[in-house]
């Protein structure tokens, strides 16, 4: 037990001292952090300067009814947003007032048009033309104000007030509550989003990570032949104890210190409060998932003998953790489907989904505890499995073993 833990130290003390590990240690969180603001920050930037835009119009919207509609958004400045110019010219066909607006955006002078034309059905026609993409903001808005002018003149063509469009205007919107047991809490689609993904990408990059570290430290002490030393005042099974004890002592360093990082830029209101909210068990599903897959890796690793191999091993398993993500809108949609029941019940994919349905559902306690229950059990094989493998792989040079190698090292007595 003494050389099991002195190696657990050898193995820790010397990938923390590591530049790449301080740097991924503090540099991870807030790049994760800036990933899940930006977006938002983006998506509520609104511009500085009014911008131009035409209409050419051969139907019978009006230009001082649309200029009116868009005349509700306005700058910080209290400046409009947009200025709208009328682009149709009697004397021109309509035609050669598209080729004018095409000419106008090209030259810069204005920074795109609302082409409005009459389709074979009489129904509208609608296209923004520019050099860029605009908005979607800027889109939803002109459709908004084009359905509003539309639908104003219908009611005016059947006798009826216009003015009962304003009543549509005052949507009915929803809150969302999530109830739990200790009561509801207020949530969002964006705020769920954001708190699953950032821990579900905080659990693939610590894997990862370690992952790449435990693999080229292994390939690194076979090259050296570092490990027939390690193995020559140790048992095989001692070494990879140990090796497993501080890797995951390492990941354990990790997880503090980004959750102490978190209650702070929670303090000062950069992320929700309902975030933490399942802290506790988001915390056991991030240990289980890190021990079993620094144990699957262990065995993994000790077979690899040039950087190539190394590198497809942990590119294999990247592609497996990638899962969660992909399949982060649909399980939010439907988180009691078929496919997220199923990996759920996978280890290899059983913490990230796990962490995700505490977010955007109940999860039992029974449901817990199998979960948890399965992952012990499949971190005591995985640990049995990789002991056989490991005792013979890291004194296997050259190339890596076969399918076949692999069977007869895990079922030898």
């Amino acid at each position: 037990m003494k050389k099991i833990f002195e190696i657990a130290r050898w193995e820790y003390v010397e990938k923390i001292r590591t530049k790449s590990f301080i740097i991924s240690l503090i540099i991870t969180p807030f790049v994760i952090i800036l990933f899940s603001i930006i977006p938002t920050m983006l998506s509520e930037d609104n511009p500085e300067t009014t911008r131009i835009f035409g209409l050419l119009d051969e139907t019978n919207i009006s230009f001082t009814d649309l200029t009116q509609e868009l005349s509700q958004y306005k700058l910080k400045n209290h400046q409009p947003v947009y200025l709208l110019i009328n682009l149709n010219v009697n004397e021109k066909s309509f035609d050669e007032n598209q080729n004018d607006a095409d000419k106008k955006v090209i030259a810069g002078s204005i920074d795109g048009y609302i082409l409005i034309y009459k389709m074979q059905n009489d129904s509208l026609g609608l296209e923004f033309r520019g050099r860029n993409f605009s908005s979607s903001q800027d889109i939803t808005r002109f459709e908004t104000a084009l359905n509003n002018i539309a639908l104003k003149q219908q009611l005016k063509a059947n006798n009826i007030n216009p003015q009962i469009i304003n009543f549509n205007k005052n949507k009915i919107s929803f809150n969302q509550i999530k109830i739990t047991d200790s009561g509801g809490s207020n949530t969002d689609f964006l705020s769920v989003f954001y708190t699953s993904i950032i821990f579900i990408v905080l659990l693939t990059l610590m894997i990862i990570y370690s992952g790449q570290m435990l693999v080229r430290s292994l390939l690194e002490e076979k090259s050296n032949r570092l490990i027939e030393i390690l193995i020559s005042s140790c048992k095989s099974e001692e070494l990879l104890t140990g090796k497993i004890i501080g890797l995951t002592a390492l990941g354990l360093t990790q997880i503090i210190i980004w959750t102490f990082i978190a209650m702070v830029l929670t303090g000062i209101n950069v992320i929700s409060t309902n975030s933490l909210q399942n802290i506790p068990e988001i915390l056991v599903y991030l240990i289980l998932g890190y021990l079993f897959y620094t144990s699957l890796l262990v065995g993994i690793g000790s077979v690899v003998s040039t950087e190539q191999e190394a590198q497809q091993v942990t590119s294999y398993l990247s592609m497996i953790l990638i899962i969660p993500i992909v399949i982060i809108l649909p399980a939010m949609q439907n988180p009691q489907s078929d496919l997220i029941k199923i990996l759920s019940f996978i280890p290899l994919t059983l913490p990230s989904v796990m962490i995700l349905k505490l977010n955007i559902t109940n999860i039992t306690i029974l449901e817990f505890a199998i979960t948890v229950i399965i992952m012990i059990i499949s971190i005591f094989l995985t640990i049995t499995i990789s002991a056989k493998i490991f005792k013979i792989g890291i004194l296997y040079y050259d190339k890596m073993p076969t399918l076949k190698e692999l069977k007869n090292w895990i079922f030898q007595k």
